[in-house]
């Protein structure tokens, strides 16, 4: 037996006959020189081969528009602009009337020459847009070599799905009923196959540099996506193990399920909400099955990393319609554009820093960038109308950037007005709890605000100062530290005191002891990722929150987060044994 370890970009376990999607009938592109006379015939062959591309591109635009939505259909748009850019093709005829060689391999040199140069940025957009060249080589290719190339589509038993990288049209145009996980060699958390995988609910695995190399097409493949783990022909005993650890994995969702439409409420009667977080409309579809009680948090920063520009008005109105289509009446917060920092900011949109995380990002980056900003929360407010919407601003610092955020709303409505675009005029905006100096002031941001809502994977980056992407460091990021505890139970009180309600979108909110503990702090709403919200409704339904107080009480007087881990590890085990 064989074990890969790679980056878990989803969750769940998935066992099955591995299914190898790689060129391996794609044949050696051969390097000929050509005639002179011979020029104006390649020019025309790739001409030819242009065209039919286009048409298949638009062909999976049209596709993609009308089942996933305008996000997804926009990588098809950036496709379409590459095949019929006029400087792209134009290199690739200069490179043959210089060379003189056979179209195939300039189309294969020049593209996989600009393909490296993008993968070898250190920025994930960059490399995500290498992997949209090769997308377009490859549909270019086909045609020269008359190559019928096998589609995913036509996927027709469940396979584990094996590629060194997976197109952006593979993705989206794959049997999804047939794929129960996804391997690959490239990617990472932040790739199309990732959102995607995530989207769908399908365990996968990315990064594993090489599964290709290691496996082989009808091998048996057990995939713990939650770990990033992949075991490649476990013998009987093991494939057994972990059979029944799917069945127990089936059975607890199926449990999980029957408690769906219940309410999130303590044994002694304290109701709470749980809801998703989401990052593409393709996921709000999905989330009802969950139990969702909203949407908390919609990243709108997907609208804005497409190559070349941001979503436009319209576009950004379609997919808040989207999802508020998809939730009913169900509440809907969307964080106004968060990137920067961690998120790369697209070079249509600004410079790289030398400091991202303290610079110019999220707020900061919106506020400098008025007309920017303001299109945004146009889109929002038009899009109000048809549901339950919440505006909700990042990162704030202090009270002098809420209410320039507050006076550029007020300005983008008397816009509206201005056009007669209608919206609900009560919208509710709430601040993001993300930095120190917000929490120090939440009594103060409390009197501007309709809500609190607190981003922990900020919180504890910087009131710990510890970079949770720093392999080195990452393991101080605790949020059981007395000092992260403190403020959260700072900002929970100064909400209620102000008569507002406080809620939590970070990754605490999905771990099932600290759902306990942030019981007991006087959290009001949970937000997550929607697989999460039916343990966690299991684990509140299974407590009393008097209970709850007793241990937030205990752990707000902890001396270490060490102390507090193990205080609160050894309450779970007694309160829930069977985990």
């Amino acid at each position: 037996m064989k074990e890969l370890i790679g980056i878990s970009v989803s969750s769940g376990v998935a066992i099955g006959k591995a299914h190898l999607h790689t060129e391996k009938d794609f044949p050696e592109i051969k390097r000929q020189g050509i005639r002179e006379s011979q020029i104006e015939a390649e020019l025309g062959r790739l001409e030819t081969a242009v065209a039919r591309a286009i048409e298949e591109v638009r062909l999976l635009h049209d596709h993609a528009a009308r089942e996933m939505g305008k996000e997804h259909a926009a990588i098809f748009a950036t496709h379409l602009m590459m095949l019929e850019d006029d400087d792209f093709m134009g290199q690739i005829s200069s490179r043959l009337r210089e060379t003189r060689e056979n179209i195939e391999w300039v189309v294969y040199d020049t593209t996989g020459t600009l393909a490296q140069k993008m993968m070898s940025s250190p920025d994930p957009v960059f490399q995500e847009r290498a992997v949209d060249i090769n997308d377009v080589s490859r549909r270019i290719l086909n045609h020269l070599l008359s190559i019928e190339k096998v589609s995913l589509a036509d996927l027709d038993r469940d396979v584990i799905l094996v590629a060194h990288d997976l197109l952006p049209s593979e993705v989206i145009t794959m049997n999804r009923n047939h794929v129960k996980g996804i391997l690959t060699d490239m990617g990472g958390g932040t790739s199309h196959t990732a959102i995607l995988a995530r989207a769908f609910n399908i365990p996968a695995v990315l990064g594993l540099s090489s599964a290709t190399r290691e496996i082989r097409d009808g091998d048996t493949l057990v995939l713990n996506a939650a770990t990033g783990e992949v075991f490649v022909n476990p013998d009987q005993k093991d494939l057994e193990r972990w059979y029944r650890i799917l069945a127990k994995q089936n059975k607890r969702m199926n449990e999980l399920s029957r408690i769906r439409d219940l309410a999130a409420e303590t044994k002694d009667g304290h109701r709470v909400l749980l809801k998703a977080n989401i990052g593409i409309p393709d996921e709000a579809e999905t989330l009802r099955q969950f139990g969702a009680e909203g949407i908390g948090l919609y990243r709108s920063e997907f609208l804005f990393l497409n190559p070349g520009k941001s979503a436009d008005e319209e576009e950004q109105l379609s997919s808040y319609n989207r999802v508020l289509n998809a939730m009913g009446e169900l509440p809907v917060t969307i964080r106004t554009v968060d990137i920067g920092g961690d998120k790369i900011i697209p070079n249509y949109l600004g410079n790289i820093e030398k400091n991202p995380l303290l610079g110019w990002r999220a707020i900061r980056f919106s506020l400098s960038m008025p007309d920017f900003f303001k299109t945004q929360l146009r889109a929002i407010l038009r899009a109000s109308v048809n549901g339950n919407v919440k505006i909700m601003f990042p990162l704030i610092s202090g009270l002098e950037e809420l209410d320039e955020a507050i006076c550029l709303l007020e300005e983008a409505k008397a816009e509206c007005r201005k056009k007669k675009q209608p919206f609900a005029e009560n919208i509710e905006v709430g601040t993001m709890i993300e930095v120190p100096s917000a929490a120090m002031i939440a009594d103060i941001l409390a009197k501007r605000s309709d809500f609190f809502s607190i981003g922990t994977n900020d919180l504890i980056q910087y009131s710990l100062a510890v970079d949770r992407g720093n392999e080195k460091v990452s393991y101080l990021a605790q949020p059981c530290h007395p000092a992260i505890l403190r403020l959260l139970k700072t900002v929970i009180d100064a909400a209620h005191e102000h008569g507002i309600k406080a809620a939590l979108c970070g990754e605490m909110a999905g771990n099932l002891g600290m759902t306990v503990l942030l019981l007991g702090l006087g959290l009001d709403e949970f937000s997550m990722t929607a697989s999460s919200i039916p343990r966690a409704k299991k684990v509140i339904r299974g407590v009393s929150h008097s209970a709850c107080l007793e241990l937030a009480a205990e752990l707000l007087n902890g001396v270490s987060f060490m102390a507090n881990n193990a205080t609160l590890k050894a309450w779970m085990a007694e309160n829930f044994p069977k985990g």
